[in-house]
């Protein structure tokens, strides 16, 4: 009786819809509660962030094979690895905070590494990255030369750059030559050089040049400057006229009358010729002529006297006498 009572109430529940559990009079155990399922151990946090990079040169070219090392704010490696052949690389599952990228490799024996950088990851968001490795620097070596005996040459200073910006200024030394580390932006870059300063002596190299260099390629870069031409003092043509003297610091200078005209002493000293050094001043007309002429009276006297007497020596008495 007590169990076909529990059967028509049971039923009865099920007729109307009720779903409700009535337990037997007679004690029976209970079915167990499933228990929930456990949390996944991988599953990440919900405030966990992540941080993803792209690697790129200064061209635009993406970069694979380029290492990454992620520090947290205790030093500990966070992740590590290398990017794609896209270029990209992501470290996912990040507590929020500080860390510390470090480049271990560009991935190209073009391109150098950045400098280090710090990251903030923020809970539930992605930090995104650019990475962009410079191309290596090119070698340049300058020389000056003697455009005729091709002699290095020293103290000549070029420019050099591209576009109408300038990259690299260098002068030669001792030996003729300089060198120096050119930034490039391409696998293969074009560059001008110009002189500015052209070595003692020699003329300014004036035109142009264009070379190209390559990432890490050494280039040689040659200017060549001609001798200065030397040219001889002009020579003074002779004129006619006599270039005025300056009276000296004794000598007398006639000072004009007011009136104008010339005064006695003025007169004189113009028409009178300068009596040379150590002769005596002449006082009147010059008596040269007189004098060579009176010499010439006295020579034809002489002879003519010497003349009669040996005349008169001649015709006189001689010692003979005749007796009477």
């Amino acid at each position: 009786m007590h169990a076909r009572l529990v059967r028509s109430v049971a039923i009865a529940g099920v007729v109307t819809g009720a779903l409700t559990w009535a337990p037997a009079a007679s004690a029976q155990p209970s079915d167990p509660t499933p228990a929930a399922p456990a949390a996944s151990a991988e599953a990440p946090a919900p405030d966990a962030g992540r941080v993803e990079i792209t690697a790129k040169d200064t061209a635009g070219d993406v970069l694979p094979g380029a290492g990454f090392l992620l520090l947290d704010s205790a030093g500990q490696e966070a992740g590590r690895g290398k990017t794609d052949t896209q270029g990209k690389l992501a470290f996912p599952d990040l507590e929020p905070g500080v860390y510390r990228l470090k480049e271990t490799a560009s991935g190209s024996p073009l391109h150098q590494v950045v400098a280090d950088q710090d990251v903030i990851v923020t809970p539930g968001a992605t930090t995104r990255l650019t990475i962009t490795d410079p191309f290596k620097a090119a070698k340049v070596l300058l020389r000056a030369k003697d455009r005729k005996t091709g002699k290095l040459l020293p103290g000549a200073t070029v420019n050099i750059g591209t576009g109408t910006s300038t990259l690299l200024t260098l002068t030669t030394g001792s030996k003729g030559t300089a060198s120096g580390e050119l930034p490039v932006s391409h696998r293969k870059t074009q560059f001008w050089v110009k002189e500015i300063k052209a070595p003692a002596g020699y003329d300014l190299y004036k035109p142009s040049k264009t070379f190209s260099a390559g990432p890490g390629a050494p280039v040689t870069v040659t200017v060549t400057n001609s001798k200065t031409a030397t040219t001889p003092p002009p020579t003074q043509k002779p004129t006619d006229k006599p270039s005025p003297s300056k009276p000296g610091k004794d000598e007398d200078v006639s000072v004009p009358s007011a009136s104008g005209t010339p005064t006695a002493d003025e007169t004189a000293s113009s028409t009178a010729a300068p009596a040379p050094d150590g002769s005596l001043a002449h006082t009147g007309a010059d008596a040269t002529p007189w004098l060579i002429g009176g010499a010439g009276v006295l020579i034809a006297a002489g002879g003519g006297a010497l003349a009669l007497a040996r005349r008169s020596r001649t015709d006189g008495p001689t010692d003979d006498s005749t007796e009477s």
